[in-house]
């Protein structure tokens, strides 16, 4: 593991990121969440514009402590982003710790973190994207198995992780379901280092999801959960109910971002994990428990 690495994961109270949830992830469920011990992130697009989001990264960095959790920033690397590059200058300036790319692996933004010591995680579905993030130099890899929130992958967190570590001997991150401080431990016997949770948190008290969106996520379960192209035209997560209540047409395509944005305000993802939320409560709490619970599944398995 390499210095930034040992930095990063040093902390942490547990390895768990949680994860950077488009439109539901904003300032105060990061620092909620840093504070709390756990890697809170968001997505640059879930500001507007660049201005904003510089705004945004200024008031986690000032909300923020030493001893608190590093926090990170998910850019959308692909040509539909306009604001790629604009948003990658900001997160040098503020020398975002870590830095989590979709859509896209390129080795000179990596260059670019790496050059303050940041890290970059890239997220993966199959094996090949996470050989094409491999060869752009990225620190970690998240593997999105099947029942993740959002764009999600279609295969077993067993083989997928099983056919990253075939080549992979880096940060290994995995995504799908996750709801249980016992499910960081599990993820650590299947070789991987850090957990990634994103549906567990939407109806924290500091997301940004309207109440109607937490209400539902409230009383949803696994067999809520549709996958389904028919949203964006690429596969993902949904909560039933909310593509009950939509229009939908036959899978449009690739969409453009102010369109997809506009699909997700009504059309609301969520993973298989979704069972596990009963109530409103703040990521404090929710985190405190996580912590617990990997604690005790730690103290029970590994002696």
């Amino acid at each position: 593991m390499s210095a930034s690495l040992e930095r990063f994961a040093g902390g942490l109270k547990v390895p768990a990121i949680v994860a950077p949830m488009f439109l539901v992830s904003g300032p105060d469920l990061v620092v909620e969440s840093c504070k709390a011990g756990l890697c809170g992130t968001f997505p640059a697009l879930n500001q507007r514009t660049t201005e904003g989001f510089d705004e945004w990264l200024t008031e986690i960095k000032e909300r923020l402590g030493e001893d608190d959790a590093p926090y990170g920033v998910n850019l959308i690397v692909h040509g539909s982003n306009p604001r790629v590059q604009a948003d990658l200058e900001v997160c040098i300036k503020h020398e975002v710790p870590l830095i989590i790319t979709s859509l896209g692996a390129v080795p000179e933004l990596v260059d670019a973190v790496h050059s303050y010591g940041g890290l970059v995680f890239h997220d993966v579905i199959k094996k090949r994207h996470a050989e094409k993030a491999a060869e752009a130099g990225v620190d970690g890899i998240i593997a999105v198995a099947a029942g993740a929130g959002g764009h999600a992958g279609t295969y077993s967190p067993f083989a997928l992780t099983s056919e990253i570590r075939e080549f992979w001997d880096g940060a290994l991150i995995l995504s799908g379901s996750m709801s249980h401080g016992g499910h960081i431990a599990a993820a650590q016997m299947m070789g991987c280092d850090f957990a990634y949770f994103g549906s567990h948190f939407i109806a924290a008290t500091e997301s940004m999801a309207s109440q109607e969106q937490k209400d539902m996520m409230i009383g949803a379960g696994a067999g809520d959960i549709t996958y389904t192209d028919r949203v964006t035209g690429v596969g993902a997560n949904f909560l039933t109910p909310s593509l009950d209540a939509a229009t939908l047409h036959d899978a449009p395509g690739e969409m453009s971002l102010n369109e997809e944005a506009k699909a997700w305000k009504t059309i609301w993802s969520a993973g298989h994990g979704t069972g596990a939320t009963r109530e409103v409560r703040p990521a404090k709490e929710i985190c405190e428990q996580l912590i617990a619970e990997y604690e005790a599944a730690r103290a029970k398995f590994c002696g």
